[in-house]
C-alpha cells in the first residue's frame, strides 16, 4: 500500500463549486490526485519535450539514405 501526505492548499470558489457539485465527496480524494498525476505527467512531457528539441538543435542533420546506411552498418557489426 501507498503511504498518503495531506495538503492543505486553496483553491478559487468557482472551481471548488464545480468541484463540489461535479465530483461526490467520497471520491474527492481519488478525483484530485487523478487530476495532479494528469498534471505531473503533462509536465514531465513538456521537460522532456524541451530536453529533445535542445538535444537536436545541437546535433547534425542526416538525410534518411545517411541513417538507413548507419543503421545497416551497425547491424552487421562494422
Amino acid at each position: 500500500m501507498q503511504s498518503i501526505k495531506k495538503f492543505n492548499f486553496m483553491i478559487r470558489e468557482d472551481i471548488y463549486k464545480d468541484f463540489e457539485t461535479l465530483v461526490p465527496s467520497g471520491k474527492r480524494s481519488d478525483f484530485i490526485n487523478e487530476a495532479i498525476k494528469k498534471e505531473l505527467l503533462l509536465l514531465k512531457r513538456k521537460k522532456l519535450t524541451e530536453q529533445l528539441l535542445s538535444v537536436r538543435e545541437k546535433t547534425p542533420s542526416l538525410t534518411t539514405e545517411e541513417i538507413v546506411t548507419t543503421l545497416n552498418e551497425y547491424r552487421r557489426g562494422n
